[in-house]
């Protein structure tokens, strides 16, 4: 903890606006509730002091790492030496209107049917390569804290369709344009117009739809070091009533079919081209396979759950454990979904 003294010292001060706790066990922050103490952990909720304090770190060559609502993410139970900052803190809760840019992570500003003039203002942002593509769409600008499942809310609620995917989804906005999350046929991908980011430098920059890179699970954010802060969408105009059944109707299939009573990171692994992850671990009779309190679902065998106080070592050697049996059984290598920490 001794090398981080000075940095903690000049992070309260950068970070005036945040919340900065040491040992802070991650288990408390993954949905998997797994987790040993960070050196350093940040909530953070304000864009600029979030941009302060990326800078900062890249500075002073400090090992860092970005999460959201740790929906995604296994943590060892030695902890992280180094700091995790969160993007989920101290909400403000702001859903605006006619507001030019988000300030806060958490804050989404709606653009019912852009007008030219802020046509015009994102296009000369970078988000798009003319403001005609974005004319009299609907837009929607969120920052990277917002919660999927929070953005699909208040997109259904002004009418606007082609998000219903994303409202079961645990996660937030920077992790999920990161990772091009999708579900039920649709993707983060077919909605997003832009995303603005810090870069390895610490430079920020927008990077436009096609310049993300986006694919199956994957961005170009996942491959440099590179970090969200806001992204743009734009939506199709829908019928409310149409959108909240179709959202209700993903989300009940959720409910029926995804152990959601115990902690997980989700999916764990990457569906492999032309395969289900799920069915390939069922098929090498995985189902139920369990070491200490971590075990393939019995529900869903694309879950690994865990069922009470399990490790991280368990939560490994289940995955280990699943990926050898199924290369034996089909000949198929599985990649992980998850994010490891350690």
């Amino acid at each position: 903890m001794g090398e981080f003294m000075f940095q903690t010292k000049t992070l309260y001060e950068i970070a005036k606006n945040s919340d900065i706790r040491i040992n802070e066990p991650m288990s408390l922050h993954t949905t998997f509730r797994i987790g040993g103490p960070a050196d350093i952990f940040i909530e953070v909720n304000d864009i600029e002091e979030f941009a302060s304090i990326i800078r900062y770190l890249q500075k002073e060559e400090c090992r860092y790492f970005i999460m959201g609502n740790g929906s995604n993410l296994l943590v060892d139970d030695k902890g992280y030496r180094g700091i995790i900052i969160s993007t989920m803190g101290k909400s403000s809760n702001k859903h605006l209107s006619g507001k030019k840019f988000v300030t806060a992570l958490d804050d989404i500003c709606i653009y019912d049917k852009c007008s030219s003039m802020e046509a015009v203002f994102f296009a000369e942002k970078g988000y798009s390569y003319n403001a005609d593509r974005l004319k009299f769409k609907n837009l929607v600008h969120a920052g990277s804290g917002v919660l999927l499942s929070k953005l699909a809310s208040v997109v259904c609620e002004n009418g606007f369709a082609g998000f219903e995917f994303a409202g079961g989804i645990p996660g937030t906005i920077g992790g999920a344009v990161a990772m091009n999350a999708g579900a039920y046929g649709g993707e983060v991908k077919d909605v997003i117009e832009g995303a603005r980011v810090i870069t390895g430098r610490g430079d920020i920059v927008v990077l436009k739809k096609d310049e993300l890179e986006m694919s199956y699970r994957k961005s170009i954010i996942q491959a440099g070091h590179i970090i969200i802060l806001d992204a743009l969408f734009a939506f199709k105009s829908g019928d409310k009533e149409q959108i909240l059944s179709k959202m209700k109707e993903f989300n009940d299939q959720r409910k029926s079919k995804q152990p959601l009573e115990y902690g997980s990171a989700g999916s764990t692994f990457k569906r492999p081209e032309g395969h289900f992850a799920g069915k390939l671990i069922q098929d090498a009779g995985l189902k139920g396979y369990r070491c200490g309190d971590i075990m393939v679902s019995e529900k869903h065998s694309g879950f690994i759950v865990n069922v009470g106080n399990g490790t991280f070592e368990q939560a490994m050697n289940v995955i280990s454990h699943v990926k050898d049996e199924v290369m034996k059984n089909s000949g198929v290598s599985m990649e992980l979904e998850v994010k490891v920490l350690s």
